[in-house]
């Protein structure tokens, strides 16, 4: 519930729109009520053959008999005490005096008001039984469309307020979700994420939904029903409500079941969505391998899963609405007895307990149980609601546990300066292993000097890859620490870190946008020319040019697919071009490209490399012909360094390498 406060407190930063739900609501509950109080008029003036004048005139009457009866009582009883009587004797009468006292103030109240609307009654108010009927039903239908109107509107502002918010959380959630470690996407996969951030704000939605508008509407006519009971007979109304405890016991119970249901329901709607982007990513594999049938079977055991969680939550929340309709409708039957007894017998008193001041009408019954019917429908649709909120509380819970989940790369308080261009990398006794995992670097100690083109070697697993991830920031060392002159990269801005940096990896990543914004991504404000530039330093511009449908313009279709790997590679070498960096790094950026392809990229990388420090992850021999120096890592640690023809003399794992009987372990 912690965690759903939060979303609320995006809510109410939009003052006026909340105020505006809050005020139609109270306005669409007061129309409910009165709607209901129209009860009234129609039994006690219309079907008695009255118009409304008729009738107060009539009641007045009624109000002044009833007080000369009462006065008459009063002095009887005055006259029974002055005989002083027994103690047992004088303490009824004492009690039957205040009674009687309490019905002669009822009836001057009531003859009160009646005098004061007498006049106006008079002038505005149709003296016919039907004309009152006319203008009865004429204000219920007035009534009703403002009702709906104000309904309208509150609908409105709920549904502006819910997306507002859910979208002020999917925009914090995308922001938290960029800036996790990149292990949390390794292990947990985007699915994960993808669920929080589409069905799980949903739901979201949903819970804020129901709580700025049925959950205020539905109390408040609740209320007014309570209130309109309570104006009829107040003790009776509190004797019908010694059932709401119970609710109140049994719906806090369920409610947690159902919050519970709930996580679990998106919990296997996660699994669901890891499942899909495992099928549709790796579909060439799954097609390749003749494994549809598995894929389909394992898909089916998911949504069997699914299905048993969703009908589990189902059955809460069929219970909580059966609990909630059956003590609703005791709650009605009780009354009907209770106030059925006192009409019939016109009587003040039931059980021994004093219920009126005066006897009660079948006019004034009949209201008491519009009212409490009027109340049982809005408890009846808050069970509803009761389920849809808890599910917006369990996916609070879920989405701000990835919001709040710490991250171990963070921007540094006082972030220090390095001179551009820098002139050494150096690794100083680094050593680094992922969470839950065992060691993946151990002692590394290397430096790389501006201008130079180091290439990484080693077998899969080495921790070559980490090295990359610990100089662009992806991570931090556990021990020792990458500095950048001096100035270790935990103490840089990853802002001012990364600029320096063009990254080429071995698995392409484009975006669904035209070939220009590609190359241009994360520099949206370069010129064309500056673009077709780097293009044309990356070989690429011919076939951008002469092999697709509108050049720069083309769009590439989600994932590139427009183009061929190498085609792809370039583009993606264009990028890096195009940052102009400082360290061009490449992980196995040759590794999957055609020979030709691979030429170009040679050819490009021989010319931008020049001033720029390089480093190379390849077990190419054609690629490691292009750096001046080879490191060697095996296990975690650096085992060798020098250039191609010192290794090629010494280690034999390189010498291996280049003959390439051990391609395949690199």
């Amino acid at each position: 519930m912690k965690d759903f406060r939060r979303v609320l407190h995006l809510v109410t930063k939009r003052r006026w729109t909340l105020a505006g739900c809050i005020f139609t609501s109270v306005f669409v509950a007061l129309l409910w009520g009165l709607n209901i109080g129209a009860l009234y008029p129609m039994v006690e003036i219309v079907f008695k053959g009255d118009g409304v004048p008729g009738y107060i005139a009539k009641e007045i009457d009624n109000s002044l008999e009833q007080i000369a009866e009462t006065e008459t009582e009063i002095a009887e009883i005055n006259q029974q005490l002055s005989s002083k009587p027994g103690v047992e004797k004088r303490n009824q009468l004492e009690l039957s005096l205040e009674f009687a006292i309490t019905r002669r103030t009822a009836y001057e109240s009531s003859l009160d008001s009646l005098r004061w609307f007498q006049p106006y009654a008079n002038q505005y108010l149709p003296e016919t039984a039907f004309g009152t009927l006319s203008f009865m039903i004429g204000l219920l239908i007035a009534g009703t469309l403002l009702k709906l109107v104000a309904l309208g509107i509150n609908l409105m502002l709920v549904q502006d307020l819910a997306m507002r918010a859910a979208n002020d959380v999917r925009s914090l959630f995308f922001r938290r979700a960029l800036r996790l470690d990149l292990d949390e996407f390794g292990d947990n996969g985007s699915a994960g994420l993808t669920s929080r951030l589409t069905n799980d704000i949903g739901h979201l939605n949903g819970g804020i939904t129901v709580l700025l508008g049925r959950l205020v509407r539905e109390p408040l006519k609740m209320i007014v029903c309570f209130a309109g009971a309570a104006w009829v007979c107040p003790r009776l109304l509190l004797l019908v409500m010694v059932v709401a405890p119970l609710m109140v016991i049994i719906m806090h119970s369920l409610s947690r079941s159902i919050r519970r249901a709930s996580r679990r329901v998106m919990d296997e709607m996660t699994q669901l969505y890891g499942m899909l982007n495992d099928a549709f990513s790796g579909i060439r594999v799954i097609k390749a391998y003749n494994t549809q049938a598995f894929e389909r079977a394992r898909f089916e055991r998911s949504i069997h899963a699914y299905y048993g969680r969703s009908m589990k939550m189902a059955l809460y929340n069929t219970l909580a609405r059966s609990v909630s309709e059956f003590l609703g409708l005791g709650m009605v039957c009780l009354a009907i007895l209770a106030g059925g007894y006192l009409v019939i017998n016109r009587q003040t008193e039931l059980l021994g307990l004093h219920m009126s001041n005066k006897p009660l009408g079948p006019g004034e019954m009949l209201m008491f149980f519009g009212f409490l019917i009027g109340a049982s429908d809005p408890a009846r649709k808050l069970s509803d609601v009761w389920s849809g909120l808890q599910r917006g509380v369990a996916a609070a819970s879920r989405v701000y546990e990835v919001i709040d989940r710490p991250v171990r790369v963070t921007e540094p308080a006082r972030p220090q300066s390095v001179a551009r261009p820098h002139q050494n990398i150096i690794f100083s006794n680094v050593t680094f292993r992922y969470p839950s995992g065992p060691p993946v670097l151990n002692g590394i100690d290397l430096t790389i000097p501006r201008g130079e083109c180091l290439a990484v070697v080693g077998p899969n697993g080495s921790g070559k890859s980490t090295l990359i991830s610990l100089l662009c920031r992806f991570d931090d060392p556990q021990g020792g620490e990458v500095l950048l002159d001096n100035v270790p990269l935990p103490k840089m801005s990853l802002r001012n870190l990364r600029r320096r940096i063009g990254l080429v990896t071995q698995r392409t990543v484009l975006f669904d946008d035209t070939i220009l914004n590609n190359i241009r991504y994360g520099m949206p404000r370069v010129s064309r020319e500056d673009v077709i530039l780097a293009a044309k330093q990356a070989y690429a511009d011919d076939f951008i040019r002469e092999k697709t449908e509108f050049g720069y313009d083309t769009p590439l279709g989600q994932n590139g697919v427009r183009l061929s790997g190498g085609q792809m590679q370039r583009i993606a070498l264009a990028r890096a071009f195009l940052r102009k960096p400082d360290i061009l790094i490449l992980d196995e950026a040759t590794s999957q490209i055609d020979m030709e392809s691979e030429a170009l990229i040679h050819e490009a990388l021989k010319k931008f490399l020049v001033n720029r420090t390089g480093l190379m992850i390849t077990h190419r021999p054609t690629t490691l012909a292009l750096a001046d120096r080879i490191a060697v890592i095996e296990e975690g640690i650096l085992t060798d360094i020098g250039p191609h023809n010192t290794l090629l003399a010494k280690n034999a794992f390189y010498r291996s390498l280049c003959r390439g009987d051990s391609a395949e372990a690199a």
